[in-house]
Order: structure tokens, then sequence, then C-alpha cells
């Protein structure tokens, strides 16, 4: 069976002795295109094919009417020349650790396929201008979808930043998948105190075999920003505007996936970016811990029984049961504006506080920050003993709530731990910065 195809256009392709890979000519009377046959979804209808087109872009063809080819391999002609990393100790060392996601991807030559890089010096190969700007290491530490990231991952990465790091790197970058790399960004902000270097997380929004792909530049702009920055913080590095002009280094703690495609789709809530990386200079914004000062401390413990809850009218009140009797030890809540929820779980969260677990709020609002002191809700809630999140983002607030009961079982501590500003995540106040991306 052809990958993915079915009914009458598997029919056509084997009549035609066709396979994913071949390439192939499909016209009928108003149009031609040549292109490699591409694999598709066994979910989609049977009634089209799919080529991958000089260009890169993939293009869906009815298969009424229409007259199909196979042309000559031009293998040959496409597949990349041999690839022999150079090391420049003249140069800052850098270590690129890859744990997948879309920018840790490749174009199979044969197939037009996208898959995941075999090595982290496939993505070294990808970029060859890397060795100009760094004495580059690699590390495959994960090859994982981000969705499929879990906190025992965090440790790991930031273990192999600290081993990295103890080997000479002046700067580590990570390639991780969009969705959820806000969620380790946080993580190793926190698992990785008196950083003495900076780690750039990095990742890309579309794939290499798009001529639109912002791979490249994000990737070649993290390991200038890891060799040269002045800052020794974590941070996510992507596009800062539609166009390739500019990047951005958003701190590690106060980033955000905010849009599911475009390139520029990360933003820095209630705080500056760390910096923006374009012309080959790297200009910083605001206050920042600076490289070289201290030696790291790794502190990658974190615990995996905390949830987050989104509170939303109507929510149920026995949905905190399950998280009481598995014996969870913590809870995010999600409340609505300066920290609110419906009155009818109060039973249900003073009953999970006197259980044990440690519950903290923080506001579905973008920006802004939680004032549980405003109203009479919020105000009963500090009563019960749940913490404010400040300005914090919810997924910051749950990954700190993981973190620090991953340092501590003791209650005061806890509370203390969590309300300390240890990464940048906290401030004393929230002014509104609009920040322009672009």
């Amino acid at each position: 069976m052809v990958s993915g195809y079915k009914g009458k256009v598997l029919e056509l392709i084997k009549k035609h002795g066709l396979e994913v890979g071949d390439r192939v000519l499909a016209k009928n009377e108003r149009i031609s295109f040549s292109g490699i046959l591409m694999p598709r979804s066994e979910l989609d209808d049977d009634q089209h094919l799919i080529l991958k087109l000089d260009d890169g872009y993939n293009i869906g063809l009815s298969i009424e009417g229409l007259v199909v080819q196979k042309l000559p391999s031009e293998e040959s002609k496409i597949s990349p020349p041999p690839f022999e990393a150079k090391s420049n100790p003249s140069l800052p060392k850098v270590s690129i650790i890859s744990t997948g996601g879309t920018i840790a991807s490749k174009v199979d030559y044969r197939t037009g396929a996208v898959s995941p890089a075999l090595s982290a010096r496939d993505l070294y190969q990808s970029v060859p201008e890397l060795g100009d700007l760094a004495d580059i290491r690699t590390e495959i530490l994960l090859s994982v979808l981000s969705e499929n990231i879990v906190p025992e991952n965090w440790g790991s990465m930031a273990r192999s930043v600290s081993n990295h790091i103890k080997d000479g790197a002046k700067g580590v970058v990570i390639t991780h998948g969009t969705d959820t790399m806000g969620y380790t960004a946080a993580a190793l902000s926190f698992a990785l105190s008196n950083l003495p270097v900076p780690v750039i997380l990095v990742g890309s929004q579309r794939s290499s075999d798009r001529p639109s792909s912002d791979a490249y530049l994000n990737l070649k702009g993290a390991v200038f920003a890891a060799a040269r920055a002045p800052f020794a913080e974590v941070g996510v590095l992507m596009h800062g505007g539609s166009s390739d002009s500019s990047l951005v280094v958003h701190r590690g703690t106060r980033v955000r996936k905010l849009h599911t495609s475009r390139r520029d789709a990360f933003a820095s809530v209630n705080a500056l970016p760390l910096a923006r990386v374009q012309d080959g200079k790297i200009e910083t914004y605001g206050g920042y811990r600076r490289r070289g000062g201290g030696e790291l401390e790794l502190k990658a413990n974190f615990e995996e029984d905390v949830v987050l809850i989104k509170s939303f009218p109507g929510v149920p009140p026995d949905i905190f049961d399950p998280v009481i009797h598995r014996g969870f030890r913590g809870i995010v809540l999600e409340g609505t504006g300066l920290g609110h929820l419906p009155e009818s779980l109060f039973p249900s969260i003073r009953r999970a506080i006197q259980s044990g677990l440690t519950v903290v709020m923080a506001s579905q609002c973008l920006y802004g920050r939680v004032n549980m002191n405003v109203y009479s809700t919020g105000r009963e809630l500090l009563n019960m003993g749940v913490i404010p999140a400040g300005d914090m983002l919810p997924e910051t607030a749950l990954v700190k709530l993981m973190w620090v009961l991953g340092q501590t079982d003791e209650p005061e501590k806890i509370r203390e731990l969590f309300l300390k500003n240890i990464a940048g995540e906290l401030s004393e106040r929230s002014d509104f910065i609009d920040v322009e991306r672009g």
C-alpha cells in the first residue's frame, strides 16, 4: 500500500506503478505540474494526490481527468554535498542540545518528506554558517514532539546543560518544539540557578522544506545569542515580526506562544524581552543577570503531581475530588480577573488545603496581576490559605509550583519560596507594556 492513499487515487497510483518519493508529471486539460509524490493522511479522501513542487510547496490535485506519468529520478541533482563539521577553538564554544520539534527536522531528498533529524549534527549541516559564529558541540538528548515533554525531561535537559557548561560551553542552545517551549523555558529558569552563560531555547513554526521556514534564521540567531549575548539567563528566541528583519529573545519565565502558526507567535507578557537580534547586533532591554558571575547550581527536581484547573461559568465543584483523592500535592487555579472563583467551589478548595495540597491562584487575564485583597471573594480565598501568583503566567505558576514542591515539603517554606522572585517571574508592580514585536 502506498502511504496514506486509498480507493480511487490508490488505484491510479498502482496502475502507473508509482511509489511515494517518485518524481511525477501530473496534468489535465488545464494544468500541468511536476513534483515528488508525497504521503498523506489515511483520514483524507480518495480523490486527490499530493505533489511537492520544486519551489517547496505541496499541492493537492484532483484525480478527475488527471493523467500521471513517472519521471526519471533527479536524486543525484538534489542530494546535499557531504559535510564535515569544522572545529574552531578561537571562537566561543557553544553547545547545541537537540530535543526534537519542527526545527529538529530535515527533508528526505528521495521522498520530499520531513522527518526528525537523526542527530544534532544534522542541524549543524543545515546551517553551515554556524561554524563562523561559534565552536559547535552537539548532543541529541531527546527526539520527541513538544506535547510529549514531561517534567522528567526538564530535569534531563537541566543536567545536560549543566554538563556542557562544566565542559566549558560559553552558551547553550536547546532546540525544542514550540507548543510547550514556554513551559520548558520556565522550568530551566528555576532549575539552573546562578547561570554563568546564556541558555537559549529555539524552535520553528514552519519546517525546513517550506520556503517560508524560520528554522534557518532562528537557529543561526540562537547560536549568535548564546555565543555573544551579555546576559546569563534562560531565553526563548523566535522571530520578532512577520518578516526576517529581527529576532527577539524573551525571558524564559515571561514568554507565551500567542499564535498557532505565525513566525512571530511568541511574546513577552508583563515584561520587556531580554534582547533583540538584528543586523549582526544584540540590543538588550532593561535589567538582566550578567554573564560570568557565580557558579551554576543545579536544582532539577520537579514534583509531577500538580494540576492546573481553569475556572469557567458552571464549573462543577466535584472537579477537585479526583485531585484530592488521588493524593496530588498542588493545584494552580486559573481564576478570573484579579483572582476570583465561583463561591460554589469554596468548600472543595477548603477541603483541598485541609488535605495538605498547596493551592495557588493565577489569572486568566493575559496582562496585569492577581490582587485578592480588592473584593470579598479574593479575601475569603486568601483566608483559606490560597497563595497569590502575582503577575506570573498560569503556566509559569504551574511550573514554579512543581519546582518548589520538588525542593521542600514544609508548608511555610513552600509559601516563602513560591512568593520569592527566583528568575524574573515576579515583579512588584505590573505596568502594561506594549513592545512592538516586528
